[in-house]
């Protein structure tokens, strides 16, 4: 049993510490949200009033935050939680941020002794719900192997991509992909539907074709069609279009870095920023169903 310190509650980060409780470690956490600390509670944690007692005696630090300058202002600035830990503290940063700022914070945990490790997450919140989720890691060999059974307890897939910031190039990757075949996803729905096939037995025929992809699978963006997905919730508690759009910036930025031609990733960034702007960035990114569904 370890003693694990867990800095941000949300829609991901909630489940994910309270899948770690169930895998028999003392979990201390803590959030700005009281009503997320109150979650984690009822489900064994530990609530600590600040980051910097919920570190106290940790062996290992995650963190699981909304963007890269929130991670450093938890590590290295307003809390520096790195200053406060001990050399012996793995420190996991699971957000999704860019991998220079992964990079950066690696060298910073290095300058102190501390091993560092970037692991984003795939598979949503019925993933970090389930203890299913994707593990992307950037790091060394080293902090990896410490880290593994401590993300066994939240991931059923996790992958070594590589050193430092190798895991978020990774996650950029990935929800780049996402990103464009949920709008496929929305784009062929629509059409099906504004020509009389009903929107399930469309999915249904896709499924069993060559269309078939994660998104019509597992989280089909037309309410009513599957239970359990944001759609049918209102498109509620689930990967916000905000998050995406800041996703698909990353991703825009890692393809700049790399002259790498991304014009389907364009397009798709294109197309959810439409939808954020219109006041959708509170909802799950499957509500881009709703552009499409503008008369």
């Amino acid at each position: 049993m370890s003693k694990i310190a867990f800095v941000g509650l949300g829609n991901m980060g909630g489940p994910m510490a309270a899948n770690l409780v169930k895998g028999g470690h003392e979990v201390h956490v803590f959030d700005l949200s009281e009503a997320a600390l109150k979650h984690a509670v009822d489900a064994g944690a530990v609530s600590s009033p600040s980051a910097t007692v919920a570190v106290e005696g940790a062996n290992v630090l995650i963190t699981m935050l909304p963007a890269g300058i929130h991670v450093e202002s938890v590590l290295v600035s307003r809390d520096a939680l790195l200053d406060k830990i001990g050399k012996d503290c793995l420190v996991i940063d699971s957000s999704t941020i860019d991998a220079d700022s992964a990079r950066n914070l690696s060298k910073a945990a290095a300058d102190r002794g501390i091993e560092f490790l970037d692991a984003p997450v795939s598979g949503g919140t019925a993933g970090a719900a389930a203890g299913t989720l994707a593990f992307m890691v950037g790091g060394s060999d080293s902090a990896f192997a410490k880290a593994l059974p401590i993300l066994e307890c939240m991931g059923k897939n996790i992958f070594h991509a590589g050193g430092a910031g190798a895991g978020q190039v990774a996650k950029a990757c990935n929800n780049m992909l996402l990103a464009i075949h949920m709008a496929g996803t929305v784009e062929a729905l629509n059409m099906g539907i504004n020509n009389g096939l009903d929107p399930k037995v469309l999915s249904e025929i896709m499924l069993k074709s060559s269309g078939r992809n994660w998104s019509l699978e597992v989280y089909n963006p037309v309410p009513g069609v599957q239970e359990g997905v944001p759609a049918s919730r209102n498109y509620e508690g689930g990967f916000m279009t905000d998050l995406m759009c800041k996703d698909l910036g990353l991703a825009m930025d890692a393809s700049q870095a790399s002259r790498s031609p991304v014009p389907m990733g364009s397009a798709a960034r294109g197309l959810f920023n439409l939808h954020q702007a219109q006041g959708n960035g509170p909802l799950d990114f499957s509500s881009l169903l709703k552009l499409y569904q503008q008369r």
